[in-house]
């Protein structure tokens, strides 16, 4: 792929070329291939921490993303060779996704992105009774994407935006977030969860090169519609209506007090009816 990022940066010398690149656990390979990657003219490195795929046996791609301590050592032998800006990205396939990307913007990671795929099995062949899908009949594990991962994503993109804000705030530090965007809209939820920027990967593979198009045209009415002039204005809005559980527990029974006051809403389960059922429960999750 060197020639084919050296002829796109000759092309287009004013536009942002960013390498995805990833390498097994040996210092001396991950010196040579950003060397070599740099040569071509990128102006960043994403570093794959994350994916299913990459061959996890010969510590690569998720393996690393999954292990905090080798994270660590190869966060330092990236960031004391690369001259440009580089994103560390992250695996979901991990119960707290804040512990590596907090450790990767400690070892000098300008930023980091978010999430890879999810660790999947498509399904079993209840014929042949082998994996799907299959190589000359066996199969490994891989990853899990577009729409569906987009709740997923969101939470993991929530979880690192309150991290960054919480332990980097005022630090030149960037989260870029991935996970099924297919609409502006989708583009601006994860900006209100406080990622710079957005990356699209299946949505193009489904609806060709001119999404691009349609999300920024989609992304700028949606900015229309709250007076917003520009992306900073809106970004991490959302994350601090995030709570926890026993705050929301708390927040609603203070408004149930309320509404009993004014006999709004229920007073008393014997107050449910099956008519109303549906339009009584909305009232007590979207408020």
């Amino acid at each position: 792929m060197l020639d084919e990022m050296r002829q796109l940066k000759q092309e287009y010398p004013d536009r942002i070329l960013i390498a995805s690149i990833m390498e097994e656990y040996n210092k001396d390979a991950w010196e040579e291939i950003i060397e070599r990657v740099e040569e071509t003219g990128v102006d960043a490195l994403e570093i794959n921490f994350s994916c299913p795929h990459g061959m996890p046996e010969r510590k690569m791609g998720a393996a690393v993303g999954q292990d905090c301590d080798l994270l660590e050592e190869v966060c330092g032998w990236i960031n004391a060779k690369a001259t440009v800006p580089v994103w560390a990205k992250m695996t979901p396939n991990i119960t707290d996704i804040t512990k590596p990307a907090r450790i990767a913007l400690q070892k000098g990671c300008e930023g980091v992105s978010a999430i890879n795929t999810i660790t999947s099995v498509m399904g079993i062949n209840l014929d042949t009774l082998r994996p799907e899908p299959c190589v000359e009949g066996y199969s490994t594990p891989g990853g899990y994407s577009s729409k569906a991962v987009r709740p997923i994503a969101l939470a993991k993109v929530m979880a690192i935006g309150k991290m960054i804000k919480e332990e980097f705030n005022g630090q030149d530090v960037s989260l870029s977030a991935i996970g099924g965007v297919e609409t502006g809209n989708h583009a601006a939820e994860f900006i209100l969860l406080g990622a710079n920027t957005v990356q699209v990967c299946t949505g193009v593979m489904l609806h060709g090169y001119g999404l691009a198009k349609t999300l920024c045209t989609e992304l700028q009415a949606f900015m229309e519609r709250h007076n917003f002039k520009s992306v900073e204005e809106f970004r991490g809005l959302s994350l601090e209506y995030f709570t926890t559980h026993t705050d929301l527990v708390r927040r609603q029974r203070e408004a149930i007090e309320k509404r009993k006051a004014v006999r709004v809403g229920l007073s008393s389960d014997k107050e449910w009816t099956g008519d109303a059922f549906v339009k009584q429960t909305e009232t007590m999750v979207s408020n």
